[in-house]
């Protein structure tokens, strides 16, 4: 495992599926874990578990569409360890349907969540980083930002939304030593795809050179690697974790 000892990752969308896997696997890699989700209780549990294998965390509610709740949240990071090394930009929703029906506040929901409040969090990550000349910032686009996927036009515009931020602010920062990249996962077995059919998913399976889904911890040990020093000089990457189901 690569070494985060003594770094501090400030994680959105840490209460299941990535998120939380992302959250077990910095800890245990070393990071000091700032939980950030809107779910305060699995939170809770997530924080109790991370504290009890011997690591260091705290939870925060934050709703990245809200940037009020966006600027408390990394206010209260920096109180409580007084240093920013890591974010993980993973909070995401769906609200998916067909773009001829598609209702504009469903459309408004996704963008504002999955690309507006990387950017906000982006921004206020930046402010610490770029004085301390130093930092990882990885934000989780999706294996359909690069092959589209039908019924899902605004979950797919704001992923790839989101890789095209990511190679911008690698650009804009890499003189502070602040590297920028993305992980792209292909279909994961989490909570968000436990509600498809098993018929879809065999479907899925099919399609996927490997055979199978991907677990939570397949992207989490991408998200530490990018994260360490030994990927000190990758930025501005988006790193597939898609089992080969689709091949740049």
């Amino acid at each position: 495992m690569f070494s985060l000892k003594d770094k501090v990752a400030l994680l959105t969308g840490a209460s299941q599926g990535i998120g939380r896997e992302t959250a077990l696997a910095l800890a245990e890699a070393g990071a000091k874990v700032v939980a950030a989700a809107r779910n305060e209780e699995k939170l809770a549990a997530l924080v109790n578990e991370i504290i009890a294998a011997g690591g260091e965390a705290i939870a925060i509610k934050m709703d990245v569409a809200d940037p009020d709740q966006i600027k408390s949240g990394f206010k209260q990071a920096l109180e409580k360890f007084a240093r920013l090394d890591i974010l993980v930009n993973n909070a995401a929703i769906t609200r998916d349907g067909l773009a001829l029906r598609m209702k504009q506040e469903d459309w408004d929901a996704v963008i504002r969540t999955n690309l507006t409040g990387a950017h906000l969090c982006i921004q206020q990550a930046l402010s610490t980083m770029m004085r301390a000349r130093a930092g990882r910032i990885i934000n989780i686009a999706s294996v359909v930002a690069q092959m589209g996927n039908a019924g899902q036009a605004n979950y797919v515009a704001a992923k790839a939304g989101l890789v095209g931020l990511t190679k911008a602010i690698a650009i804009e920062i890499a003189s502070r030593n602040i590297t920028v990249n993305a992980v792209a996962p292909g279909f994961i077995a989490t909570p968000m795809t436990d509600v498809l059919p098993d018929k879809v998913k065999d479907e899925l399976k099919l399609r996927i050179p490997l055979g199978r889904m991907g677990t939570a911890r397949d992207v989490a040990s991408a998200i530490v690697f990018l994260a360490s020093d030994e990927a000190a000089y990758i930025t501005g990457h988006v790193l597939d974790v898609n089992g080969g189901l689709y091949l740049a």
